[in-house]
């Protein structure tokens, strides 16, 4: 049940000097080596195996090879055990249609092998699987008959009611357009909608990445536009979508913990080290990518961890009691970039959490996993499928606790409602999410009846409880309105109970009363805080207001100094209840109630929701109370909203798309100004005016900051050209030594068997141009692909190949990019910053040049790297090796 779409970093894959292969080596140097070419197909596929290591406790086994699965972007189980494969040889960069498919694996006599497989549907770009009963949601491009290109992605159900492993027919759209379909036609999939998985709640949950999208529609008529990345949910009909959380990257997966509490793993910019960032994602949250995360952190949730280098696929929450205490609940996170499947232990902290990560899986190029009913867990390796699938290569494995034997998991069809009542209690999460759904389709009185027991059973543990109140309320709908109500005055179940009545915006949603939320405000536990606010936001009833404006404001509050990045990956639990605040009040359009709060004790957080108010009244308001004020911390808290009101974010029609290495100095992308613009520059200028030196200095960061760009204020940055490095790239490629003289097989094979010398290699990437391009200490300018973290993505011969082939897979956010301009002006490089009125590219000699976005005529990428071939031509074997060491070492 997931995704994949080979992002914006997985590709650290130039990274300008270096890339990919696999395999690592500490022999002894040698002078001479002797490689039979024959078995070089049957030497990696051997070393695939010896890849394959067990952590304690657990059976790592093959389950399927390249003959079957290759390329396989995303995997769903069956609670019954029937493997769903999504095998993609579009990959993440392809756009030919008819080369992606599901296949069904079945193991029969439950050893570990495949008994056999059909091909259940046809699909392009598979990027998320879900199975529950006879249904399979799919989420997958669309392309167009009649011209052969992308039209979107959509999110479809198949069924196969007569379980004979193929879809009975064509799917049913569930949500259709939910990608950006010119980005899908132009590039591909790897920033597109990905992984999907079902909650306790019922909710399909989607991860979409930062392509966005536009009039996505769903089976009742609505439409919805995102600008970024978030994760959007739907319920199994197709109806009801909603945005849940905003402002992530390129998230490919969520793992979802029996509790609703989300996990996902992002990343950052391309060539800024394409940080891995872990978060909590909760509902209505800001998490800030791109406009925010660096300079406006005061505004947005933070990740609950930095983890340095890579890129995050499949996700799962394991929570199956046949599963070692040790790796067990827990949020397992797949990534790609590290090769490796990933525990985070969590801790409580206020409405939030923090972590610790642990290695815990090592497969090349994961990308998915998903578990049974049996406890049987399988997982995905892309295994260098490289950017557009390959036939050769990828598998799945399965994993199991030593101890483990199989358990048929039960037939629900066939269940009676009190065995379905039961499995609600079952430590298994798999067995009670299945059995929440089938209960669904009983009938409605007594399976609600049934549900509500287990809800009310304050003798049953909590995450059986939790899967009954879910149930019940999927059940009962607008008639369980009073029973939920009664729950959420149990300290226990309240916190669920409050969100299962906001959960649904029922047409009868004046039927919910107000009071329970209201006084949850005052509830002890922040988790249940967060829970109110959060539901008195979907409930509309603006006259909560007043309540949520008194939520209390942190010390923490405060924005980052001037270009300066903010704590955008610090846990902040503290920031988490306003933070939600603030995001139900702008959903509440409260303008009235926070105009009114400005000046009070609850000033701050009035302050804080009105920047996001694009209404006359609220810049009215702000206005009189600035001239009405004697206090001048407050007036320029005034002048600080005002400012950040001064332009909105403009429409997104998906006509475009920000790149892999967005400006992000915010806090737009694409400010515009609206209706209330020409007012608050009015005010600001006749303000100005009056100011003393040190005051107009204040002005002119306010236009800097905001990107106001109010003529006459100053603020405006200016870019200092810096001295680079200038090395004679063709002279370098044209000496010849042993690299120069040898095929790059052998070269492969020599790297496994020369450690070479770190130091040696340090000075030969200076002298080999390397330094032209590349920076390898953080602080420096970021020119190409950042190295210092390299180490820590690419093994030695990935390393080595990406060297001696810079164009084979070329790292996302450093393709060669050709610009016609007017006045007859040509650029060619890689773009180092891009916003909406300039692109800045450095081409490469090291020449850095600006050009207005309304000055671009034509704009290609082209197919090969910039890197030239040939630059470690005059080495020997002894000296590549250490150039490849040195570059192996740079973990920073």
């Amino acid at each position: 049940m997931l995704k994949l779409s080979f992002t914006s970093f997985f590709v650290v894959l130039f990274l300008g000097v270096c890339q990919y292969f696999n395999g690592t080596g500490n022999h002894e140097p040698q002078q001479k080596i002797i490689i039979d070419s024959s078995v070089t197909r049957q030497a990696a596929s051997a070393n695939v195996h010896k890849t394959l290591v067990a952590p304690d406790g657990l059976t790592l086994t093959r389950f399927s090879g390249p003959d079957l699965t290759p390329s396989p972007a995303c995997i769903a189980v069956a609670p019954t055990g029937e493997v769903f494969v999504g095998v993609d040889m579009m990959g993440s960069l392809g756009r030919d249609p008819g080369k992606g498919h599901i296949l069904r694996l079945v193991d029969k006599d439950n050893d570990g092998k495949i008994d056999e497989h059909t091909e259940f549907a046809q699909v392009d770009n598979p990027r998320g699987i879900l199975t529950m009963g006879d249904q399979v949601f799919v989420l997958h491009t669309v392309f167009s008959k009649e011209t052969g290109k992308a039209t979107g992605m959509d999110l479809v159900v198949f069924e196969d009611k007569d379980h004979d492993g193929v879809a009975d027919g064509p799917p049913k759209p569930l949500i259709e357009h939910i990608s950006n379909a010119h980005m899908l036609a132009e590039r591909g999939t790897d920033h597109a909608t990905n992984g999907i998985r079902m909650g306790i709640d019922g909710w399909i949950y989607i991860a979409v990445g930062d392509f966005g999208f536009h009039d996505a529609i769903d089976r009742s008529g609505k439409k919805m536009t995102m600008l970024g990345g978030g994760i959007v949910r739907v319920r199994p009909d197709g109806t009801e979508m909603e945005i849940y959380s905003h402002g992530t990257r390129n998230i490919y997966d969520v793992a979802i913990d029996p509790y609703m509490n989300i996990f996902t793993r992002d990343n950052t910019n391309d060539g800024g080290g394409w940080n891995i960032r872990f978060s909590h994602q909760i509902q209505s949250g800001e998490y800030g990518y791109p406009e925010l995360f660096q300079h406006f952190t005061d505004e947005i949730l933070p990740a609950l961890a930095d983890l340095g280098g890579g890129s995050g696929t499949g996700a799962l929450f394991m929570d199956e009691p046949n599963w070692p205490e040790k790796y067990n609940h827990v949020p397992m996170m797949a990534d790609w970039g590290r090769s490796e499947l990933f525990i985070h232990r969590i801790q409580p902290d206020g409405a939030s959490f923090k972590q610790k990560e642990e290695d815990f899986i090592a497969l090349p190029q994961i990308t998915d996993l998903d578990i049974d009913g049996s406890g049987r867990l399988y997982l995905s390796a892309w295994d260098g499928a490289g950017y557009s699938g390959n036939p050769d290569r990828g598998y799945v494995v399965r994993a199991v606790p030593t101890d483990w034997t199989y358990k048929a998991f039960p037939n629900l069809k066939t269940a009676s409602l009190d065995d379905l009542a039961g499995m609600l209690k079952s430590g298994s999460a798999v067995a009670r999410l299945n059995a929440s759904q089938e209960l669904i389709t009983r009938p409605a009185e007594q399976a609600g009846k049934a549900a509500l027991a287990i809800a009310s059973d304050i003798s049953s543990p909590l995450y059986a409880r939790v899967a009954g109140l879910y149930t019940y309320a999927q059940i009962s709908r607008e008639s369980g309105i009073p029973s939920l109500v009664q729950l959420s005055q149990e300290k226990e179940i309240k916190e669920f109970a409050l969100r299962a009545l906001a959960d649904r915006k029922w047409t009868s949603a004046a039927a919910i009363p107000i009071e329970p939320f209201l006084n949850a405000l005052k509830d002890p536990s922040e988790r249940v805080q967060a829970v109110a606010i959060i539901g008195l936001g979907r409930l509309g009833k603006v006259e909560a207001a007043k309540s949520l404006l008194a939520t209390k404001v942190p010390a923490s509050f405060v924005a980052p100094g001037k270009q300066t990045e903010g704590p955008h990956a610090t846990p902040n639990s503290a920031i988490i209840l306003p933070h939600l605040a603030v995001r139900a009040l702008v959903s509440l359009n409260a303008v009235s109630a926070c105009v009114n709060a400005v000046g009070t004790e609850n000033s701050t957080l009035a302050l804080w929701a009105l920047r996001y108010m694009y209404d006359n009244k609220a810049v009215d308001g702000l206005v009189s109370a600035y001239k009405q004020s004697k206090d001048e911390k407050l007036k320029k808290q005034i002048l600080v909203t005002l400012s950040r009101l001064y332009k909105k974010e403009a429409a997104y029609d998906a006509s475009w798309w920000w790149g892999t290495r967005p400006d992000s100095h915010g806090p737009y992308y694409k400010g515009i100004l609206w209706g209330g613009s020409e007012r608050i520059e009015k005010f600001l200028k006749a303000e100005r005016l009056k100011a003393s030196t040190t005051g107009k200095q204040f002005f002119a960061d306010l236009n800097a900051r905001n990107q106001m760009d109010i003529a006459g204020f100053g603020g405006e940055e200016k870019v200092v050209a810096a001295k680079e490095v200038k090395v004679d790239l063709e002279k370098i490629r044209n000496k010849k030594g042993q690299i120069g003289k040898t095929s790059i097989e052998d070269v492969m094979l020599m790297i496994a068997k020369i450690k070479g010398d770190p130091a040696t290699g340090k000075a030969l990437f200076a002298r080999q141009g390397c330094i032209a391009c590349h920076s390898i200490t953080r602080g420096e300018k970021l020119k190409g692909p950042f190295m210092g973290q390299i180490g820590s993505i690419m093994n030695r011969q990935q390393i080595a190949e990406s060297i001696l082939k810079p164009s084979a897979s070329i790292s996302q956010g450093f393709a060669t990019i050709l610009i016609t301009a007017k006045g007859n002006k040509n650029y060619m490089g890689f773009i180092t910053d891009e916003s909406s009125q300039k692109i800045v590219m450095r081409d490469i000699t090291g020449s850095v040049f600006t050009i207005k976005t309304a000055d671009i005529l034509t704009r290609k990428e082209m197919k090969t790297s910039m890197m030239p071939t040939g630059l470690a031509n005059a080495l020997s074997y002894d000296e590549f090796a250490s150039l490849v060491t040195f570059l192996s070492q740079q973990k920073n």
